[in-house]
């Protein structure tokens, strides 16, 4: 035990108390107890996912926003992008429809450089970044989604888009 110990206003000592140094255990309430390590997938897993954006990607560069959409829950999908957030499939693919209604709009899309982790048997984060190459306003970006295994099958339930303008300065 040590004393603590200051001058008072007469120029006096002061015990301020007493500190005792001893080791302490908390228990740790189960939820807020460490959480693992995300886990890689396994390698089915990553080969269905990296699938399925493959099949994104091939889908946007044909102009095939159908075939773009079946990637996503429908209708529960949850979309962020641009500071918003839009939760509706039909009203995504329309936008798309209208928004992107030739060749030289929607560009060309390439997905690279995805990592993902196990979030649990049935669920995943994915990470990838995205290049969209166009005459007007090129993109460069990266997009987070996470992904279910629903019916068997790998689906994005929430996709989040952050890019920017990557035109020649």
């Amino acid at each position: 035990m040590s004393l603590l110990w200051t001058r008072n206003f007469l120029g006096g000592l002061t015990i301020l108390g007493a500190l005792a140094v001893m080791p302490v255990r908390a228990a740790v309430p189960p939820d807020l107890a460490p959480v693992p390590a995300l886990e890689q997938p396994s390698p089915a897993d990553k080969r269905a996912i990296l699938n399925m954006v493959k099949a994104r990607q091939d889908a946007w560069n044909r102009g095939d926003f159908r075939g773009y959409m079946a990637g996503f829950e429908n209708p529960g999908i949850i979309f962020v992008s641009n500071g918003k957030i839009q939760s509706s499939w039909q009203a995504t693919l329309d936008h798309y429809i209208k928004g992107y209604p030739t060749r030289e709009a929607r560009g060309h899309v390439r997905f690279y450089d995805a990592t993902i982790r196990m979030l649990g048997p049935n669920a995943a984060l994915l990470i990838c970044h995205l290049h969209m190459t166009r005459p007007k306003q090129p993109l460069e970006g990266v997009f987070t989604d996470i992904v279910q295994r629903i019916h068997g099958k790998w689906i994005i339930t929430m996709n989040h888009v952050s890019a920017y303008d990557a035109s020649p300065k």
